[in-house]
This record gives structure tokens, sequence and C-alpha cells, in this order.
């Protein structure tokens, strides 16, 4: 994605999506605690499966609690990228809609000096004119 070419109403919807995306995921259900939660069971599951293997031998129960771990633990994983790569783009979108910002500053200064630097010189043109008579 080229952000540079987006319009500034994209820019500024999308900015809004993602906060409101970040701020209901940072809300105290979805903070780390549940999340590191989630991943520690399906660790604990995993290796319940694992010792489960040596002590009781090869049982449906084992692989069971193996596959639901590795499920908790992708889950963990692939919402944890997803809230990287949120984060890492609405970084990305601030900074865009921060130089635009900038640049529409650069030229609405530039466009003041030139305005100051056109009275000026039709001022002078009068003097000019006047001394002339």
């Amino acid at each position: 994605m080229n952000i540079k070419q987006w319009p500034d109403e994209k820019l500024a919807s999308t900015r809004d999506e993602i906060d409101a995306w970040c701020l209901a995921h940072s809300k105290a259900t979805w903070s780390g605690r549940i999340a590191l939660l989630t991943a520690w069971m399906g660790a604990f599951a995993i290796s319940t499966g694992i010792v489960f293997f040596f002590f009781d031998g090869i049982t449906a129960m084992s692989f069971v609690l193996i596959a639901l771990g590795s499920v908790a633990c992708f889950v963990w994983y692939k919402t944890e990228q997803q809230r990287k790569l949120n984060n890492n783009f609405l970084k990305e979108i601030k900074e865009e809609i921060a130089r635009r910002a900038k640049k529409t500053e650069k030229v609405k200064k530039a466009e003041k000096v030139e305005k100051v630097e056109q009275k000026e010189e039709a001022e002078s043109v009068k003097e000019a004119e006047k001394v002339e008579y």
C-alpha cells in the first residue's frame, strides 16, 4: 500500500478506524492479560499432551490436547501479529498526515512570503514612478 497517494479523507478515516480497533483491543478484556493467558494455556496443553504420551502411551486425548494447545498458541500469535501490524500501519498513517500538514504549512508560508514580496515590489514600483515625475 502506498499511502502517499491516498487522499486526505481516506487517511483520516483509516486512522480513525485503526485507532478505534486499538482502543477496543487495549481495554481490560483484550489487554495483554487474556492474550498471555491464552498463550500459556495453549503451551500448557501442548506440554501436557506430550507428557501424557510418555506416561499413558499414545492416546486420542493426547492428540486432542496437543491440537487444542496448538490452536490456542496460533490464535495468540496471529492476534499479536495483527496488533503489531495495525500499530505500525497507524504509525505510518500518522507520519504521513504530519508530513502533509508540514508540507501544507510550508506552502502557505511560501505563499505569504510571495505576497509580501509582491506588495513590496508594487510599492517600490509606485515610489519609483513618483520619483520620476
